[in-house]
């Protein structure tokens, strides 16, 4: 069972436009530790040993945080739930974090409720 580590994402400003989980390859870069800084979680540390060690990706490739990725990794089909052996505590410390980036970049007091 993987250990998942929890991380805030780098963002450079934010977006409510639509949402895609990104493909390695959509990056201008290879270097795994910038990719990592476009998503909450890694199976591996940070930076992770490979990019599909990270998941629930909320910030595009242009740095800019994602609202409709938020809503994904809060509740979406591809979101907390769907992580593969996540643990419940880990599980309640990325909601945390994801509301607390809503609020913040969106001012969403009831985001994903």
């Amino acid at each position: 069972m993987p250990d998942y580590e929890l991380h805030e994402p780098q963002l450079s400003g934010t977006t409510t436009g639509e949402w895609d989980d990104p493909q390695l390859e959509e990056f201008d870069t290879d270097d795994l530790g910038e990719v990592a800084d476009s998503f909450l979680l890694s199976a591996s540390g940070f930076p992770p040993e490979n990019f599909t060690d990270l998941k629930l990706p909320v910030v595009d490739q242009d740095g800019n945080l994602n609202r409709n990725a938020l809503r994904t990794a809060k509740s979406g089909g591809r979101g907390v739930g769907a992580v593969e052996d996540l643990d419940a505590r880990k599980a309640d410390e990325v909601e945390d974090l994801i509301d607390e980036l809503a609020n913040e970049h969106f001012d969403d007091a009831d985001f994903g409720d």
